[in-house]
Order: structure tokens, then sequence, then C-alpha cells
């Protein structure tokens, strides 16, 4: 009896001591398993709610989130073909803003038609992508002292920049500030307040547009919408309207004539009538690009 538990608890002992022996591996451990405590592979921080300092990391992230909301005050619009609008909406575009064309002539001295007329024509009445957008309403770009926000439009070279206004008002001021300011828009002020034609012209010798019709343009609409008329309130003038012929078409043997109004050139009635300059001077005799009120000119 006792030799049978004496070898009962030997082979015990040799089985307790074989389990302990190295295991032989068949494959190579994973590399990327540690038996590092976790703590050591952890490079940041974790902060918890409860945390009163910042980990790194944190600080960089703020500054490129405020980097993201500096930048997202400039946009970019895509270049939109001609606006067209009706003659409601300029009467009513007209009425929205005359008063604050005429406080600036009472400010500043810029004629009140001189204001509303290129507001007119630069913004197409309101409807245009940078008066829709940025509440610029005289296409005033964004020049080298301009720190405010900004909105890429593409003009006259792809996605330029220009101001961007948190209502009108602050465009029609920065279109005051901007010809009362620059040396090159001096010689506009000496001549007379309602002399709106002398202003259009001065313009665009000052090189304020580029287009070369921009003056013509600039009269017409004065004159069709009679803006003048806000010169001489705040003068304390009479106003004498102005009257804008009606451009008749007469046609006689399959010839078409047509009689020269105010404010038609060769280059605009080449448009018109879908003609090329030379064969409007060569059909009429024409020596020079000079129009006459009232002329008779073949057009067809």
């Amino acid at each position: 009896m006792i030799k049978k538990l004496f070898l009962l608890l030997l082979m015990i002992f040799v089985a307790s001591c074989g389990s302990n022996q190295s295991v032989v591996r068949t494959s190579q451990p994973d590399p990327r398993k540690t038996t590092a405590p976790v703590a050591q592979r952890v490079k940041k921080p974790i902060l918890r709610p409860n945390q009163s300092k910042k980990p790194e990391g944190v600080v960089q992230a703020t500054t490129t989130s405020s980097t993201q909301n500096n930048a997202s005050s400039s946009e970019i619009l895509e270049a939109t073909t001609r606006v067209k609008v009706t003659t409601e909406m300029v009467l009513a575009y007209i009425e929205k803003y005359k008063s604050l064309a005429k406080e600036n002539m009472i400010k500043t001295g810029i004629p009140a038609s001189i204001t509303l007329g290129q507001a007119i024509l630069e913004s197409g009445a309101g409807t245009g992508p940078l008066s829709m957008q940025a509440n610029n309403h005289f296409g005033i770009k964004c020049h080298k002292e301009w720190t405010g926000p900004s909105i890429r439009y593409t003009d006259d070279e792809e996605n330029e920049c220009f101001r961007k206004y948190d209502n009108p008002s602050g465009s029609f001021r920065d279109h005051s500030y901007f010809l009362t300011s620059r040396p090159r828009y001096a010689e506009l002020f000496q001549f007379g307040k309602d002399d709106y034609k002398s202003w259009a012209y001065g313009l665009k010798a000052a090189g304020y547009a580029t287009d070369p019709k921009y003056p013509e343009k600039l009269i017409g609409l004065i004159e069709r919408y009679q803006l003048a008329k806000y010169d001489a309130e705040v003068l304390g003038k009479d106003y004498v309207p102005v009257v804008i012929a009606k451009k008749e078409i007469v046609y006689t043997e399959g010839v078409e004539k047509y009689t020269v109004v105010k404010g038609d050139t060769l280059y605009s009635l080449s448009k018109k009538f879908n003609i090329s300059i030379e064969e409007l001077k060569r059909k009429n005799n024409l020596t020079d690009n000079s129009l006459s009120l009232g002329q008779t000119i073949i057009v067809k």
C-alpha cells in the first residue's frame, strides 16, 4: 500500500516538471506586439473632461481651426453672364437708394446721379453676383489697404479679390471714399456738381472703367431714368427733364435708314444692326466716326 502511494506521488512530480519545459514555436512572433507597458507607447496624453491642462496637439488644432475660420470669409464665385433687368426693377432700385446717393452728395460733392448711375450699371440694379452675395454695388476690388472680408470673382482677370460688405450702405460709402481719396480723381471735383456728362467722361479718363463705352452707358442711364433730378434737389435748383428723342427706322426700297439720337455712336449702331463700322462708313460716305444728332444714315 505504501509502495503504491509512493509510486503515485512520483508520477505526479514527474508530470508537473514536464509542464514547465519551454514550448517549441513553429512560427515567428508578431513584431507588432510588445510586452512594454501600454503607458509607454502612448506619445500624447489623453485629455479627460475634468483635466485643466491641454495636451500637445490641441493648440495646433485650435490654430488650424482659427485659420480655417478666417479663410471662410473669402469665397470663390464662378463667372456669370450679363444680368438682365426690367424697367420696374431699375425704378425700384432707384427708389431704394436715392436717399443714400443724395446724402453722399451732400457729404462729398459727388453728384447723386453719378452715384446712382454707376450703382445701376455696376450691380445690374442690385441683381449682379457681387451685389447679391457681397453687397458690393460698385465692383470695388480689395486693393492693398483692404483688411475686411472679401470675395473672389472673375472679372478682368480670373478670381480677382473684391470687397465684401455687411450691407449695401458700406459699398456706397466706400465708393465715395474711393473717388475722394485718390489723386487721379481730383480733377472730377472741378466740374459742376450737376455736370454729370463731364463726370462720366472724367471717370473714364481717370481709369475708373476699362469699357471704352462706359461714359455713354452711364450718361444713357442717367438721362433715361432722369437721375439728374436728385442733383437738382440737393442743389436746390429747378430740374428740366431730358427729352430723349424716339429712335426711328425708315425703310425705303429695301434700304434701311436710321435717325441718329443722343448717345448713338458708330460702335453702338454696328452692334445694334449687326454691321461693321467700316461698312457703315462706306454706305454713308463717312470719313471719320463722327455722328450728328438727327443725322440719317443707312444701316442696311
